[in-house]
């Protein structure tokens, strides 16, 4: 190899493990335990700024092979704003769960569905203790981080407050504290209130299978929503009306709530729900009423079409997404590369490997692979050949062990005095 081409080689190497370094959690944990430690002294002293932007520049580089930009970077609060010790109080997986539902917060507000007294989106951390993460009221959609969450049990009280000084709405929480002490397997609960749900809640139809949309939603539970479920009769009621495995209720007056047994199911059912009732609501100021709509037979279509969606996606023999995950991951890269630093552990990375043509070189283009015992070769190259072989009979008498041999020989007059001469004999 030559000297080159070896310091190439050692910059490589190095540039490697300078690479495995940084992305390792061992470093990040090092350097927020420095952050940490110089926050203590407090006075903000110097460094730390220089410090805290080195973290977030770590934290920010792409997980899913993207990376965002510095000037995005100081334009969006983070998502995910847990360092250090403050994660060490949380239990497992919580950290993750919170970053995803900070994130889910973030993209009802880009969707244009937040409403700040009728929308409230809830996960559920711990099934042991009922514990539920929720947004403090007074923080916008678009605020929402993995520290500011709050959690509470489900009666309500406060666990952790987390980092605002600021209480949940009890009356909006009610009817999730409601549904998760009923159904073991929801896990997130999506209550959005935007015109269209609106409207379609208040019609006396309720959601009609006039689409792809409406159909995949399965089976609506629809319930009298008076305000609160604080009594346990009218949650008697929402037990009967909710059943065992519905994944959409209508309140009506009041919305769509959509439940799964992952945040991403969840989302996918509030998506396909604000869908189907933007496609109501303009189909109807288009046909003037609901007897103009040609209305799909549920019993042909609606199981066919809800169990397509229920499969999830097969990816081949790799892994199965299940309901909502893949185009969850897709909208958490579009955060991600708008800066908003999900924090999100994606599954399975988009950019594929460019497969290696067979004519393209696979070694360097400094070592040769020709065997000197080619017979193919020495037909197509003879004079080459013949210099290889001359150059080969060269290096093997420079190889060749050398052995001597002490010869006594005497002077030019005759005399007996020997004078001792060494000969080198190369043996070949």
């Amino acid at each position: 190899m030559s000297p080159d081409l070896r310091q190439d080689f050692n910059m490589m190497e190095q540039k490697k493990r300078v690479t495995q370094i940084l992305q390792s959690p061992a470093f990040k944990d090092e350097l927020e335990g420095l952050i940490q430690e110089q926050q203590n002294k407090g006075n903000n002293p110097a460094g730390l700024l220089a410090l805290r932007q080195i973290a977030d520049f770590f934290m920010a580089s792409s997980i899913a092979g993207f990376s965002t930009s510095p000037l995005s970077l100081a334009m969006v609060t983070p998502i995910n704003d847990m360092f250090g010790t403050e994660s060490t109080t949380l239990v497992k997986g919580e950290k993750q769960t919170r970053c995803k539902l900070a994130s889910l917060y973030r993209l009802v507000d880009l969707f244009s569905w937040a409403h700040f007294p009728s929308s409230f989106v809830t996960v559920r951390v711990s099934k042991e203790q009922d514990h539920i993460l929720i947004i403090p009221r007074g923080l916008s959609f678009a605020e929402a981080s993995a520290s500011n969450l709050v959690k509470v049990n489900i009666i309500g009280d406060v666990v952790d407050q987390g980092s605002t000084n600021l209480r949940i709405d009890h009356a909006g929480f009610s009817p999730h504290a409601a549904i998760y002490s009923m159904r073991p397997d929801v896990r997130c609960i999506i209550h959005i209130h935007t015109p269209a749900t609106a409207a379609v809640s208040s019609m006396k139809c309720g959601i009609l299978p006039i689409s792809q949309e409406s159909l995949i939603l399965g089976d609506i539970a629809y319930y009298n929503y008076q305000g609160s479920l604080d009594d346990q009769e009218e949650r008697v009621e929402l037990q009967k009306a909710l059943g065992p495995s519905t994944k959409v209720l209508v309140l009506r007056n009041h919305g769509v709530v959509a439940l799964g047994e992952t945040i991403e199911e969840a989302f996918h059912y509030i998506y396909t729900a604000q869908f189907a009732c933007e496609i109501q609501v303009n189909a109807i100021s288009c046909a003037g009423s609901p007897d103009n709509l040609i209305v799909l037979d549920l019993e042909k279509y609606k199981a066919r079409t809800h169990g397509v969606a229920e499969a999830g996606v097969n990816m081949g023999s790799q892994h199965k997404w299940k309901v909502g995950e893949l185009e969850f991951e897709s909208l958490m890269r579009m955060l991600d590369n708008l800066g908003y630093r999900t924090g999100y552990a994606y599954r399975h990375p988009i950019v594929r490997d460019k497969p290696r043509h067979k004519s393209e070189v696979e070694i360097p283009a400094t070592v040769t692979a020709f065997s000197f015992d080619d017979d193919e070769a020495a037909t197509r190259l003879p004079f080459k050949l013949l210099q290889q072989r001359q150059q080969r009979e060269k290096t093997r008498w420079l190889n060749s062990p050398n052995s001597y041999m002490k010869v006594n020989v005497g002077d030019s007059n005759g005399s007996s005095t020997q004078r001792a001469r060494w000969s080198v004999l190369l043996h070949r």
